[in-house]
């Protein structure tokens, strides 16, 4: 069964939204007049049935001193050039099919008698709308608000649960002053992208992009070229738990970032201790081979004990992003305190703010926030987690309702969840976001640091959305299908079912009473909040409007017993990333 429609009813305006139609005539009257004789308070009398067509009409030429000949006859021309928009039609009945026949389809127009008649023999699909509400026969007009709530009574329906389009925003400001979602139709593709927030489940959606578009989730650059890369990959995977979403050339020690031959710099580009740190980590190797590459990587350090960007002394680069992901692969497996330096620069970094503009090969102050986050997800070291996870909570509540695209803001959500601060704002901006296809836009996380080339990459972004979503809900998102990695003996936990959904991000395991403090409970009730999903009911979309957020701390429960072995996420969304600690 697939999941209800957050909203349930539908209201639109049919002139400029469901029909088109042009204020050129045959006659001397020229589009400007017509209009302005449409926003009369002679036309308002008579599209609410308070004059007739004649009278109408004499009155218009008497004051705009024309001829009544003429006006009538451009009417006349109007209704003519009248013409449904039938793709969007089909569009609307998309809707209602996918739901199953929940979806109820109103109209609400400003029209007088005479030309809702003409209206009505046009070849449009009349039958999808439940009722017509005219101004004629209610005998007021948009945008008074007794009409709104003339029709809200009639259709019986709660404002919040109704979307009304219409194209003028006057129009759409009343409605959402009664609390119904207004859109104003005003681009048709943002038109059916916001209709497809209201109306779908964006999980459902999320995930059925990520499955359409298996193995072939390839990064691609601000000038338009793909860029078959393995980073992205690995964190696809690492989000998902999902190999067979992704693409990526697998390497038994050192992992370069390209899965081929390398574009827009040289043509020999050495392994990276970056790509690596998360290769090794997602892909779980054999500790021994683990350990060897770590022993390695120490050989690449600055003079100031900072680990370098590649295996390479001649390209001796440092990014606080490439440091965080080595100290994630260090403490994971025991050695943080080998890279004492490292951690010390990271630190500073994020006391004194110099991730806010980005770094040399990450592109947004989130990346460097979201990557900080995963390296708590990664270890229980009390230590760390008493100095990094107080100082980069107040980082990322500062950065809470900050502008930002849809990676940046996904990855807001889920830095904030691992310090237990619920990024509600953040996460009502980032639904609206969703594309109509289901997916989210790449957003651009990482750049060469001897250019301006960003790169992208739809299918991390929309992952990572998905887990924003899940980070916040009180249970795991619903799996349609079964494709999970291949996991080993030690990093499976017992009640984890497989799947190829994003991954239960604040899964815990069955043992409550042994849930590490920095592990995140279920969150306490808002004032407002229902089940899951009926918590995102408040927010809607209007050229990404969102109301009814908030944001608020909430304390980590439970201390792990004295030698108690417990199974926790590691890193971000799953199965591949689980690892077992003992206290």
């Amino acid at each position: 069964m697939p999941p209800s429609p957050r909203c349930l009813i539908l209201i639109f305006d049919l002139g400029d939204v469901l029909f088109s139609w042009s204020p050129v005539t045959s006659t001397s009257i020229s589009p400007k007049t017509l209009k302005a004789i449409l926003s009369s308070t002679i036309w308002q009398q008579y599209e609410c049935g308070r004059l007739s067509e004649d009278e109408c009409y004499r009155l218009v030429a008497e004051k705009f001193t024309l001829d009544p000949t003429e006006v009538r006859q451009a009417f006349l021309d109007a209704r003519a050039s009248l013409q449904p928009d039938d793709a969007f039609i089909r569009f609307i009945c998309e809707l209602q099919a996918e739901a199953q026949g929940a979806l109820r389809i109103f109209a609400m127009s400003n029209i007088s008698a005479p030309d809702y008649a003409v209206a009505r023999e046009k070849p449009a699909n009349w039958a999808i709308f439940e009722r017509v509400f005219t101004s004629a026969a209610a005998g007021m007009r948009k945008p008074d608000l007794r009409f709104f709530r003339y029709v809200l009574d009639e259709i019986k329906a709660e404002p919040s649960s109704v979307v009304f389009v219409d194209d003028r925003f006057e129009n759409v400001i009343a409605a959402r002053s009664l609390g119904i979602n207004g859109i104003v139709f005003d681009d048709v593709n943002r038109v059916r992208q916001s209709l497809r927030y209201f109306v779908s489940d964006p999980e459902s959606r999320g995930l059925a992009f990520l499955e359409a578009q298996a193995g072939h989730l390839e990064s691609e650059t601000n000038l338009g070229y793909q860029v078959p890369e393995n980073f992205a990959q690995l964190l696809i995977y690492e989000a998902t738990s999902n190999k067979q979403l992704v693409n990526y050339v697998h390497h038994s020690r050192t992992w370069n970032f390209f899965k081929e031959t390398p574009i827009f710099t040289t043509d020999e580009f050495p392994a990276d201790l970056d790509t690596t740190s998360i290769g090794l980590t997602v892909t779980q190797p054999d500790d021994q081979v683990v350990h060897s590459v770590m022993d390695e990587m120490l050989r690449y350090m600055t003079e100031d004990g900072i680990t370098m960007t590649y295996f390479d002394t001649e390209r001796r680069r440092t990014d606080p992003v490439v440091a965080l992901n080595v100290l994630t692969l260090f403490y994971s497996h025991g050695r943080g305190d080998e890279l004492a330096q490292t951690l010390e620069w990271v630190l500073g970094v994020l006391e004194h703010r110099a991730y806010l503009n980005g770094t040399r090969y990450y592109e947004t102050a989130e990346c460097f926030l979201f990557f900080a986050s995963r390296l708590l997800r990664a270890t229980a070291d009390a230590s760390l987690h008493a100095r990094l996870a107080p100082l980069l909570r107040e980082r990322i509540l500062e950065r809470a309702g900050a502008p930002g695209d849809a990676l940046a803001l996904s990855m807001r959500v889920l830095a904030g969840a691992v310090v237990g601060v619920r990024m509600e704002r953040d996460l009502a901006a980032l639904l609206p976001l969703q594309c109509e296809d289901g997916g989210w836009d790449a957003s651009w996380i990482y750049k060469y640091g001897s250019s301006d080339i960003k790169i992208g990459n739809r299918g991390l972004t929309t992952a990572l959305a998905l887990n924003a979503m899940a980070a916040l809900d009180e249970s795991p998102l619903r799996s349609p299908s079964d494709h999970s990695a291949p996991q080993s003996p030690r990093s499976q936990p017992p009640s984890l079912p497989r799947s190829s959904t994003v991954a239960a991000l604040l899964w815990v395991s069955n043992e409550r009473s042994g849930t590490p403090p920095w592990l995140l409970p279920s969150p306490p009730p808002s004032p407002t909040s229902s089940p899951k999903r009926a918590r995102r009911e408040n927010f809607f979309f209007a050229g990404a409007i969102a109301k009814g957020v908030y944001s608020y701390f909430f304390p980590g429960t439970g201390t792990r017993k004295q030698g108690q072995t417990s199974t926790i996420p590691s890193i971000i969304g799953g199965a591949p990333a689980l690892r077992e600690f003992r206290g």
